[in-house]
């Protein structure tokens, strides 16, 4: 059985203040060629469809393009989509049923009461039957709520685990889980990037160890945004299909594809590169260097690291005389590290409430109000009060 593993679209995501809607509808028409010419069984999509809770018109009509592409495939494929924390389990969830019907298959939202249980899907192939299981993005509040307001469920990874044990999973056939969580190998963090949205996160209480996971024959997750293995190679994030940040531009952005064999056996994977028409590049030289490189990078997404020693005359009005699309201009000389290097003992992190105020603004576009921020505030002292710095 041939599957492909994607996640994180982030439709509607700005780069900076670029809008990249066109790379997105040109990223998606490649992966439409690529199922045309390798034609899997089934397509997952593990979370954060939409950047925002409150997508854009536009935001859907993409997403709405591509679906109806893939629905009309002159052969039949499976697609499995569950939400991330990004998406509203409301809108995404939206004609679910009627969207069964074309072979599209929608997780939007967790069991949350006794008699509901994780999205089962079980296909068939020449090895026998495949049990897939989607799990959405998942908070310690739905596992509390699903076993009658549980107080011992504080954490991520607890709230993960008493999803999964309540599944009748017969683990004598092969399944395959598509989940959207922070997973780590005993505590080994994978490697994040920047455009995953900081959030609130006391003593890594939002990470779930894949201890939960282990028995499955494969794992397709979202939620971080480089393609990474997690402790197992059949434990594996796909990461985003378009370069999100300037931490992703050494990132080769691809479709994972799973080739799943027999039971007992491993998956054979293997990687579908993804071009963006502009790029995202790092370039580092002199100001001279760097215009003088502009010709070969005028169009492209551009981090640009000045060297020069001596101050400089407007370098960012110059070198935007020479690219299109400048992300971010940085000094890097002997003056500059010195000033870092002083600077950093005064540093001070943001503290939770500013971090969630921003996240809740990026999220929804408006500020929260004084009700909301009251809550907030008494949230963030219970959680100082009881976490003592690591998950219980």
């Amino acid at each position: 059985m041939k599957i492909f593993h994607l996640s994180d679209l982030h439709i509607g995501k700005m780069l900076h203040r670029y809008d990249i809607s066109d790379i997105q509808k040109d990223v998606f028409g490649q992966i439409i060629e690529t199922v045309k010419k390798h034609r899997p069984d089934v397509i997952v999509i593990a979370g954060d469809i939409y950047d925002k809770a409150a997508p854009s018109g536009e935001a859907f009509d993409i997403f709405d393009d591509f679906l109806v592409s893939l629905a009309s495939l002159e052969f039949e494929v499976q697609v499995m989509i569950i939400s991330g924390n990004h998406d509203n389990n409301q809108r995404l969830g939206y004609a679910s049923s009627f969207m069964k019907k074309s072979k599209i298959h929608i997780a939007s939202k967790p069991p949350r009461r006794e008699e509901e249980y994780l999205m089962k899907i079980t296909l068939e192939d020449d090895y026998g039957e495949v049990d897939f299981y989607l799990l959405p993005f998942v908070r310690p509040a739905d596992a509390r709520n699903l076993l009658g307001n549980d107080v011992t469920i504080k954490n991520y990874d607890r709230a993960v685990a008493v999803i999964l044990e309540r599944e009748n999973i017969d683990y004598s056939k092969r399944n395959v889980l598509v989940a959207h969580q922070f997973f780590v190998n005993s505590n080994n963090a994978p490697v994040r990037r920047d455009s995953e949205m900081s959030y609130i996160s006391v003593g890594g209480i939002d990470s779930v160890d894949i201890c939960h996971v282990k028995e499955f024959d494969y794992v397709a997750l979202g939620h971080l945004h480089s393609a990474q293995s997690v402790g197992e190679d059949y434990i594996r994030y796909c990461g985003t299909p378009i370069k999100y940040s300037v931490s992703e531009a050494n990132d080769e952005k691809c479709i994972t594809v799973i080739d799943l064999k027999e039971k007992n056996t491993p998956p054979d994977i293997s990687f579908v590169p993804l071009r963006m028409n502009k790029d995202v590049k790092k370039i580092k030289g002199t100001l001279k260097e760097l215009i003088e490189r502009s010709r070969e990078f005028k169009d492209d997404y551009v981090s640009l690291t000045v060297t020069d020693e001596e101050v400089l005359f407007r370098p960012k009005e110059k070198l935007g005389e020479c690219y299109n699309n400048i992300l971010e201009v940085i000094v890097d000389n002997t003056r500059t590290r010195a000033f870092i290097q002083n600077d950093m003992g005064d540093a001070v992190l943001a503290d939770p409430l500013t971090l969630f105020e921003e996240f809740y603004f990026e999220m929804n576009g408006q500020q929260m109000s004084d009700n909301e921020l009251e809550l907030l505030n008494e949230i963030v002292d219970e959680v100082t009060k009881n976490a003592d710095g690591r998950p219980e």
